[in-house]
């Protein structure tokens, strides 16, 4: 056992179990910013998540590490940013093509062992652990049972829609999520719960289809309805227990909304009023909804502005719960904000993604400052400056009108990622231009406004796709 573990367990068993609360994690994968009727969805139902928000804190600046899920994950499990940690794109990462001006770094292929992950953490101070559902964070020797969870449970990713089933095998992860929480509800417990929803490929039942028959993706928001049902099971079974009260419920996604066609989907969702969506650093990347509730404890109705990252995730939930807040970390707790006892210290928030995707993004890093954002694109040093308060969309570029403060934004990126050792991009040797400007220049969908319907945008970006998927299935092997 580390020494930081030795004295992380010297300083928790000051806490008597029984005072410590449970706490259930709920992450969802690609939910965006604008997908909740508690965030201003009219077309999409959610009345058990717009009940949860009612009963705790709503969050309206709560980003993500990373604009994908791996890195995404990994951050919310360690307190550390995916660039710190070399894991900064989904696993196993996108091979390079000619279509690169830059090539990616070589990431890790799992989060290391030797980070404490929330398993471990609330493990070692006597909780009984639960992972159920996606991963994403390495294969055999890197699952969750290796680093720090009890029961696992990973579930099917997609299901066929049945009287018992959805399309994401949401009702199988429900039922075993409950199945935990009854049997170790005399006990402290860490549930956390990651749902495959609303991720592609999308799969429902025929009566929701025809029920959301008038929304933006009839597929997507039937989709969407069948995960707040099966949220709404797992706070009725809390309810049932009488385990409400002590239980912090924590419910995040691990990125923006999918904002473009992918696979044999329509665009799935749209982020409006937020720029892009998944695989950008824009906001409708990495903003992202977070409730919280904990009755007794945190008010309920309270809406949030305060930015927030789930890298904080770890460090709160330790603090809200007695635990040591281990060091060495890059979140920062949020539990006096939760508890109505004061503001976190103000900070910058940066991000750091050296990666092409399939959803239309290029590698690229972000830093946000008060209500400032810095944009900047590693293929063509362009940089971007935005003003969130008055231009939410990320649509009128200030770096022309503020060059100084654009400058200094940059140069605090720049320092940040030498300070945490963080992995650059070499140059393409092989880059084809033309397939660059295809991709990345002539079409940007990062400035992609929705139409009325999802169905009606993808004939407009089918050139633009299909030339995206022959890239990726054909890579080019690159130098290094």
């Amino acid at each position: 056992m580390s020494m930081l573990l030795s004295l992380m367990l010297l300083a928790t068993a000051e806490v008597p179990k029984a005072d410590r609360p449970n706490v259930v994690l709920i992450n969802v994968d690609d939910l965006g910013i604008n997908d909740l009727g508690c965030y201003g969805r009219k077309d999409q139902s959610t009345p058990h998540l717009d009940g949860l928000a009612k009963q705790g804190m709503r969050f309206t600046s709560a980003y993500v590490a990373q604009p994908i899920c791996s890195p995404s994950r990994a951050a919310l499990m360690t307190g550390k940013h995916p660039a710190r940690l070399h894991l900064t794109t989904f696993l196993p990462g996108r091979p390079d093509t000619q279509a690169q001006r830059l090539l990616h770094p070589t990431i890790r292929q799992q989060l290391p062992l030797e980070e404490l992950t929330l398993g471990e953490l609330f493990g070692k101070a006597g909780y009984r652990t639960g992972c159920i559902g996606k991963w994403h964070l390495g294969g055999k020797g890197f699952l969750p049972n290796d680093q720090g969870f009890d029961v696992v449970f990973t579930g099917r990713a997609n299901t066929v829609p049945s009287a018992t089933e959805g399309g994401k095998g949401e009702y199988e992860l429900t039922r075993t999520a409950m199945q935990f929480v009854e049997e170790n509800r005399e006990r402290p417990f860490l549930l956390y719960l990651a749902h495959n929803t609303p991720h592609i490929p999308l799969a429902a039942k025929s009566e929701l289809l025809e029920k959301n028959k008038n929304s933006f993706n009839p597929l997507y928001a039937a989709v969407i309805e069948t995960l707040d049902d099966t949220i709404g099971l797992l706070l009725s079974k809390l309810d049932e227990l009488k385990l409400n009260d002590r239980t912090i419920v924590i419910f995040i996604s691990d990125n923006g909304g999918l904002h473009v066609p992918e696979g044999k989907e329509d665009p799935p969702t749209h982020n409006t009023p937020f720029r892009a969506g998944k695989g950008f650093v824009y906001e409708g990347g990495t903003r992202v909804p977070l409730l919280v509730r904990w009755p007794g404890k945190i008010k309920a109705g309270t809406v949030v502005h305060t930015p927030v990252v789930n890298t904080d995730l770890l460090p709160t939930l330790a603090e809200l719960t007695g635990l040591a807040v281990p060091e060495g970390l890059d979140g920062q707790s949020f539990a006096p904000l939760l508890l109505g006892k004061g503001e976190p210290k103000p900070r910058p928030l940066f991000w750091h993604f050296p990666h092409y995707n399939n959803q239309g993004g290029r590698p690229a890093g972000a830093v946000r400052e008060g209500e400032y954002k810095l944009v900047t694109h590693y293929d063509d040093d362009s940089v971007e400056l935005y003003n969130l308060a008055r231009d939410p969309g990320e649509t009128t570029n200030l770096a022309d009108k503020e060059p100084k403060r654009a400058q200094a934004m940059l140069q605090q990126l720049r320092d940040w990622r030498k300070a945490i050792h963080a992995q650059e991009n070499k140059p393409n040797p092989n880059v084809d231009e033309t397939l660059y400007r295809q991709l990345y220049v002539e079409v940007d969908v990062s400035k992609l406004q929705p139409d009325k319907t999802a169905a009606a945008m993808t004939p407009r970006l089918a050139a633009w796709r299909k030339l995206m998927n022959q890239v990726a299935a054909q890579p080019k092997k690159n130098k290094r």
